[in-house]
């Protein structure tokens, strides 16, 4: 689980606590560096020592809660501790540590799923992840503007480009590099030609702190729906299934 967070810490977290400092910095080109590396170095250390409390005491603590819960026999207990856990993770990132809520949450359900009872409490909190899917591609939906493909195509294939290519060849490259065959840097260079909602987040963040233009969400959202509808195809022809062998 050490790995794991590490790993979505560097993609998502550092991104979601970064990304207001820069906002704030951008319009003051002329501050002194030394105030910028104050700020980016104040910045970290509270990511660090939200993940390092997260890992460390969050770990322990959360599925020991959990047993103790589990023990009543109590599902909808349980369900309302698990949702409990999770939001008290986010409320404590934001009041505690002025980091993201979401990074909060994230972290929060991250340690309940490495514990021992992370299979209840994904069976118990199935029904709402269903409802909260469905309102996400609906919330996708309202956001995607049809006109973007029309006015801005160049931008638009610019950032689909950027997705599915861009992105592809640094995951088969690492992949290579970890001295991995051929197919399974494909199959992971596939798997990955395509953005979901973290990007969303990112965008409306930026655009948000004048890190992005206005339009870049639209760019953004576009790019992503057609790369997900683009993705099986690309995964079909970059990764063709294995033949039977002859008999």
């Amino acid at each position: 689980m050490l790995d794991r967070a590490l790993r979505q810490v560097l993609t998502l977290g550092n991104t979601l606590r970064l990304a207001p400092v820069l906002g704030a910095a951008a319009p003051e080109a002329a501050a002194p560096a030394a105030g910028l590396w104050h700020v980016l170095a104040l910045t970290l250390g509270k990511v660090a020592l939200f993940v390092s409390l997260m890992l460390v005491v969050g770990s322990r603590v959360f599925p020991w809660i959990l047993a103790r819960v589990a023990r009543t026999n109590s599902r909808e207990l349980f369900t309302l501790a698990a949702i409990a856990l999770a939001l008290g993770g986010a409320y404590g990132a934001a009041t505690l540590f002025g980091l993201s809520v979401a990074l909060g949450a994230f972290f929060a359900g991250m340690v309940i799923s490495g514990s021992d009872l992370s299979h209840r409490a994904a069976g118990y909190l199935q029904p709402l992840q269903d409802t909260f899917a469905a309102l996400f591609f609906v919330a996708v939906g309202m956001l995607f503007e049809p006109r973007v493909l029309v006015q801005h195509p160049w931008e638009v294939l610019a950032v689909l480009a950027i997705i599915l290519i861009g992105k592809s060849l640094a995951a088969c490259a690492i992949v290579l590099l970890l001295k991995r065959p051929l197919r399974t840097a494909l199959t992971v260079a596939a798997a990955l030609a395509q953005i979901g909602e973290f990007s969303f987040i990112l965008a409306v963040m930026g655009v948000g702190m004048q890190l992005l233009p206005p339009q870049g969400e639209s760019y953004i959202v576009a790019a992503a729906l057609l790369s997900i509808s683009v993705n099986p195809l690309l995964f079909s022809v970059l990764v063709p299934p294995r033949r039977a062998p002859a008999t």
